[in-house]
């Protein structure tokens, strides 16, 4: 037996089925997973919010949003604790305590120094290069800013140590907990050397608050920063760890292209440039943060790929300064499953 379908009652039907097809669209629009990253006002951490800005996330179906930071170790433990679910910091003794406790783990290359890019430069404050001190040589005895003990301004002192054949007794290093700390100590006078990153250091010794003295590059290339998350992302969303690496690799491509060619498009270069001012220097006037910007980018790893061999030498160095557990091993502190490592 058949039923006779009105017109009233097929437009009823189709309302219906496009409100269920709509409801179901909306419902696809606001599935994305959401993400927190833990980051620092730094061009070197520009990849994230040049992948941000071109929609790399959102097309990973990634819901992205930024944290910021003054210091690399409490972005390690925003990320233990799961108050973000992926850190941009380095690879610092306190990151190595938390992945010894099973709570994050570096998933992917982020910051590395490379000879013919300009990275961390090493500076003098004005007082201490009118008292004598001209070149890297001249910093045994003097102070030294850091953030924290253990962190990787404390590491690279100790790589300048170590090729010099000094002890890091030669050095007194002074713990200021932020960046932002740091700069003023070295303006002041307070502490002698500081090393920084380029978008700050240029800015300094370009208006005359301190003075260059060499870049940590002629001294070492290594592993400065990674992206870590936490062991239960691992475990329990590896393919949202999948999707988070694939979009931030799209991100570190664009600035390595754009920043690093000296015949870059400009149109494509001040795109970009304003892209990353948004997240780095957001109370400044666009021509003002823009010189610092395109001057301070640094070398990136291409498809974040990861330096274990020395992150392993970096991890021995904060052993034997007991200032790591003694049975941490790299396979604890990197997961090589996600990118490559070398």
């Amino acid at each position: 037996m058949f039923t006779k379908l009105t017109r009233r009652a097929w437009l009823a039907g189709v309302s219906a089925v496009t409100a269920g097809v709509m409801t179901l669209g909306a419902t696809a629009a606001t599935a994305n997973d959401a993400i927190k990253v833990g980051a620092l006002r730094f061009t070197s951490h520009g990849a994230g919010f040049v992948a941000f800005e071109k929609g790399y996330f959102a097309d990973e179906g990634l819901d992205v949003s930024f944290e910021f930071f003054q210091a690399a170790q409490p972005i390690a433990v925003a990320t233990a604790s799961g108050d973000v679910d992926f850190g941009i910091a380095g690879v610092t003794g306190g990151l190595m305590n938390l992945a010894e406790k099973n709570a994050v783990r570096l998933v992917g290359g982020v910051l590395h120094e490379k000879k013919g890019v300009d990275g961390m430069m090493i500076m003098a404050s004005n007082q201490a290069y009118d008292a004598g001190m001209k070149t890297v040589d001249d910093i045994k005895g003097h102070t030294v800013a850091m953030t924290q003990v253990g962190s990787t301004f404390h590491y690279m002192t100790n790589l300048i140590a170590n090729s010099k054949g000094w002890s890091m007794d030669d050095m007194k290093m002074v713990p200021l907990q932020k960046v932002g700390a740091m700069v003023a100590a070295l303006k002041s006078g307070q502490v002698d050397v500081m090393i920084m990153v380029p978008h700050i250091a240029k800015a300094l010794t370009g208006a005359g608050a301190a003075h260059e003295l060499g870049w940590l590059n002629e001294y070492t290339e290594y592993q400065i920063s990674a992206m870590l998350t936490s062991v239960k992302n691992i475990e329990d969303r590896r393919d949202v760890v999948e999707r988070f690496v694939r979009a931030y690799s799209k991100g570190i491509a664009d600035m390595n292209r754009v920043f690093l060619d000296p015949n870059a498009d400009p149109a494509e270069l001040e795109e970009m440039t304003k892209m990353v001012a948004k997240y780095v220097s957001p109370d400044q006037p666009y021509e003002k943060a823009a010189p610092s910007i395109q001057k301070g980018a640094m070398y990136l790893n291409e498809g974040m790929a990861l330096n274990k061999t020395d992150v392993a030498a970096q991890m021995q160095w904060f052993k034997d300064q007991k200032l790591v557990d003694s049975d941490l091993n790299v396979d604890q502190l990197v997961d090589s499953s996600f990118v490559e490592t070398y």
